[in-house]
């Protein structure tokens, strides 16, 4: 039966990373509706890393839960949660001299037995998903090789290889130049356009208003505010935020961020 409420739900979240230390979550609810790009945008230091380790299953909270299609993690195997969720981390070093199409075929782990060789079907999946991000050209340069933008798009490659019902992404563009995040942002709204649901974290506004169908705005831990993209991205919520007096303005329809320097 297809999954009609959020893809993923956290409710009352609260995380903290050793005994006595302070909270990194407080207090989190946001729900992440399926078919959507949500970001989940704030300053460094804001909790959006930890938010999403959280969200992988990495971190277990203190205080709180977190539901997948409705369902506890608590009740997915490791390899049924791998089926669903993929990861496309913020930096990959990836050592060994596989090719781009190689480095793919990796995301097809979750359906192969111990010591099984990959299959058609794998191959078939592997490939679409460089078509997806318009590598399939390059499938045999070596993933070392690669320039930064290439690189992440094979990482986007080898998440979509997996054929996730949800792709977390983080910080996707943190470290690019301007075309290539260009590139990156130009893939996730197609995949987006597709229904695919996918989550992002962002600390540049601007890379969130590009994309976000949906914005999770967060500051020291908490959600200030959550909701579609034109409501959230305000004058007030953002300056409020990141400290700073900035200026939102609408340029074809989406809102842009202005960073006024004070006099």
């Amino acid at each position: 039966m297809t999954h009609t409420g959020p893809a993923l739900e956290i409710l009352d979240v609260s995380f903290r990373y050793a005994e006595g230390a302070p909270l990194a979550l407080q207090a989190v609810n946001a729900a992440i509706p399926c078919g959507q790009i949500t970001c989940v945008l704030g300053p460094n230091g804001s909790g959006k890393s930890t938010l999403l380790h959280v969200l992988l299953g990495l971190l277990e909270p203190q205080q709180g839960q977190v539901r997948l299609m409705g369902e506890p993690f608590g009740g997915y195997t490791r390899r049924a949660f791998s089926r669903l969720v993929g990861l496309v981390p913020q930096d990959e070093n990836v050592t060994f001299e596989l090719n781009i199409f190689q480095y793919a075929l990796l995301g097809r782990a979750p359906y192969l037995g111990l010591l099984a060789l990959p299959r058609e079907a794998d191959r078939i999946a592997a490939q679409q998903a460089l078509q997806s991000v318009g590598l399939e050209e390059l499938a045999h340069r070596a993933v070392p090789g690669l320039s930064g933008g290439e690189k992440q798009l094979a990482t986007i490659a080898r998440a979509l290889a997996q054929d996730p019902q949800v792709l977390l992404l983080d910080e996707p563009t943190s470290h690019l130049d301007l075309a290539n995040q260009h590139r990156i942002l130009g893939v996730l709204r197609s995949l987006g356009r597709q229904g695919r649901t996918i989550v992002c974290t962002t600390h540049d506004p601007n890379a969130a208003t590009a994309i976000a169908d949906r914005v999770v705005l967060m500051r020291a831990g908490q959600v200030v505010a959550q909701g579609a993209t034109q409501d959230v991205m305000t004058t007030e919520l953002l300056t409020s935020v990141y400290g700073i007096p900035v200026e939102v303005i609408q340029v074809r329809g989406r809102p842009l961020v202005l960073n006024h320097l004070r006099e």
